[in-house]
């Protein structure tokens, strides 16, 4: 249970160092970010994986490059969902994902090393 908290509150922080990074991309403060870690996580587990499975020629493709356009959607819409956080561009959602998506790739590695 303490290893789940630990990964949320290490997510919610990633997000908001991806939001410190990426132009266009904004948190307001870390509730508003420990919330879209938990709405992002569930529309990621519903659409988004069943956009990933319905694209996964395409994303073996590009190498799984396009699973990154398929992230940025969430993220996109994960900004018309919750208030305090917003993506103000495609272009900036990309960009997100994709830092989104490394950071969070440091954190798991660090956290599976116990």
């Amino acid at each position: 249970m303490i290893r789940l908290l630990l990964k949320w509150v290490l997510n919610a922080l990633a997000l908001l160092v991806t939001a410190k990074m990426v132009p266009g991309f904004h948190v307001r403060s870390v509730g508003v970010a420990l919330i879209a870690v938990i709405i992002i996580g569930l529309l990621n587990v519903t659409i988004g994986l069943l956009l990933k499975i319905i694209t996964l020629p395409l994303g073996i493709l590009t190498l799984g490059l396009f699973f990154l356009v398929i992230n940025a959607f969430i993220l996109k819409l994960a900004s018309n969902v919750i208030p305090g956080f917003w993506v103000t561009t495609w272009t900036a959602a990309l960009i997100g994902a994709l830092v989104l998506a490394l950071l969070q790739m440091f954190l798991s590695l660090i956290m599976d090393k116990d």
